[in-house]
């Protein structure tokens, strides 16, 4: 788009977009609710596109491999699956893990297990970070409104590609079926595929060793450069949290509610602030731990049994003793009035 006016979009409205905007010439996909909207939408978008291309495939698992094979040859090409489909395709990402492809996935997450509900939850948090046979260096945006989405859409295809890691937008069935006012406005500039794999250039790119040091020695070079990427690209939001006693810790849409629930508390005279991490891998341990050092109590609240819980806890430095608390509500939205009620009790 050349100029961005105002547009009333949906979430997955806002995606397709945004993978046009990145430069994104190829996506392969199984339709799955919540995220059926994003293969129909990139459908509409580009059927009579020449240089651009679709392809549904018969299942999650050809779709991942599809991916691989395309970005190998230099395409910039994406996935968007949820739930069961993004067990299937862990497979593919694993794979991409080992090789360091730039797999690109919007994963939009839905309540289990199994094939369990259809439309919302935060449950898929460890499936998008450590759902392969591997140590989970992927990076994995949580966006928590529209522009964001579209804004972090856009960074999820520079960074695959410019550092070389599998990439996952990390959304729900909420944020992707929301319609509202959005003004995507954002200046970023594209970062170039190149054939990692060519007729000229003949490359084996490993993804078997023979022997456990060799696997050992290239998963210790993987880590130096994903935690070299991360100095780059752990991002943050700190709301309110100057002169707070306790800390909420969301992330996603579940942000927006907590938002709403600080003022309200602040107005009873309660000094509370939000942390939200914006990567949940790699997590912004530094901000994490510069807040509760200054804070009472941590209290987590997600749409799942502890999932944001466990990455705070293992990342929160072993010298701070602090008490954690949270509302833990599975698969299911969580509204301001509940996060009020559950700080005050």
């Amino acid at each position: 788009m050349s100029e961005k006016q105002r547009q009333f979009l949906t979430g997955a409205e806002v995606v397709v977009q945004a993978c046009l905007d990145a430069g994104a010439t190829q996506m392969y996909g199984y339709p799955i609710t919540p995220g059926t909207e994003v293969l129909t939408g990139w459908i509409n978008q580009v059927d009579k596109l020449e240089d651009k291309m679709y392809l549904q495939t018969e299942d999650e698992i050809a779709a991942g491999f599809a991916i691989c094979g395309a970005v190998m040859g230099g395409k910039k090409a994406f996935t968007a699956t949820a739930g069961p489909g993004t067990t299937l395709m862990q497979d593919a990402m694993s794979m991409a893990d080992g090789m360091r492809l730039p797999f690109v996935a919007i994963i939009i997450q839905r309540g289990g297990p199994s094939s369990g509900t259809v439309i919302y939850s935060q449950q898929e948090v460890n499936l998008a970070i450590h759902g392969g046979n591997g140590e989970g260096m992927r990076l994995v945006y949580s966006p928590s409104n529209l522009e964001e989405m579209y804004e972090l859409t856009r960074l999820t295809f520079n960074n695959a590609w410019k550092y070389r890691f599998p990439s996952v937008l990390l959304s729900d069935g909420f944020l992707m079926k929301t319609r509202q006012p959005v003004e995507l406005n954002f200046e970023i500039e594209n970062v170039e595929p190149t054939a990692l794999v060519s007729p000229e250039v003949q490359k084996n790119i490993r993804n078997i060793y023979s022997f456990e040091e060799e696997l050992r020695l290239e998963l210790e070079n993987q880590e130096k450069d994903f935690n070299k990427m991360a100095e780059e690209v752990t991002k943050s939001e700190s709301y309110k949290v100057e002169d707070c006693d306790e800390l909420i810790i969301a992330h996603g849409i579940v942000a927006g509610a907590v938002k709403e629930a600080i003022e309200e508390l602040e107005s009873q005279g309660k000094k509370v602030g939000l942390f939200r991490p914006i990567t949940l891998s790699p997590f912004p341990k530094d901000e994490l731990n510069k807040l509760a050092k200054q804070v009472k109590r941590l209290f987590v609240v997600e749409s799942s049994m502890g999932q944001l819980r466990d990455l705070v806890k293992q990342n929160l430095d072993s010298k701070i003793s602090i008490e954690i608390d949270g509302l833990y509500r599975p698969a299911v939205g969580i509204e301001s009035e509940e996060i009020i009620k559950a700080i005050n009790k």
